[in-house]
């Protein structure tokens, strides 16, 4: 494994610890909702750059990564309706940032509706973005691809086109 993959796959774990602190936080919390999942999310970021886990920009980053896939998360969740329950159950979705995603959405599925509202402009991926497993659709071509775990977003395989639309 060289440099470049090595730094993908350590900023993937940083990305998934993130998200594993973000949940934590927000289910240890009264609140539910956008206000409570804002501070929770700020919360992770700042306990994981005091700790050393990341640097004041690499968090800020990650950060907006996640922020980005919650809102990409919930705007699906709210299309999909009653079948969302089944797709994002935690027990099926395994480790990592969409199984913490998925705990939140699980427990604040009322409160994230007004969010989802408020969400439901398209929210684009573009390439060498961090962003949590799913679906990605070129906005260029149509062409679908697979990432199974949280990574970077590629260039479209097909058209080289650099912005995606996200789905589960």
């Amino acid at each position: 494994m060289d440099n470049n993959d090595q730094d993908k796959n350590k900023l993937a774990e940083q990305y998934d610890k993130l998200a594993s602190k973000f949940n934590e936080l927000y289910l240890a919390g009264k609140e539910r909702g956008h206000a409570a999942m804002t501070v929770a999310l700020d919360k992770a970021q700042a306990q994981l750059t005091a700790l050393g886990t990341f640097s004041t920009e690499r968090g800020a980053e990650l950060k907006k990564n996640l922020a980005q896939d919650l809102d990409q998360t919930i705007s699906t969740a709210q299309h999909l309706g009653e079948e969302a329950k089944d797709r994002f159950h935690p027990s099926r979705l395994g480790a990592g940032a969409l199984a913490s995603i998925s705990s939140v959405l699980e427990l604040s599925s009322n409160a994230l509706r007004t969010l989802s509202d408020q969400t439901k402009k398209t929210i684009t991926y573009k390439t060498g973005e961090m962003t949590s497993a799913g679906t990605l659709t070129c906005q260029s071509c149509g062409q679908q691809v697979q990432l199974k775990h949280t990574g970077h977003v590629p260039p479209c395989p097909k058209c080289n086109g650099v912005l995606f639309h996200k789905g589960y």
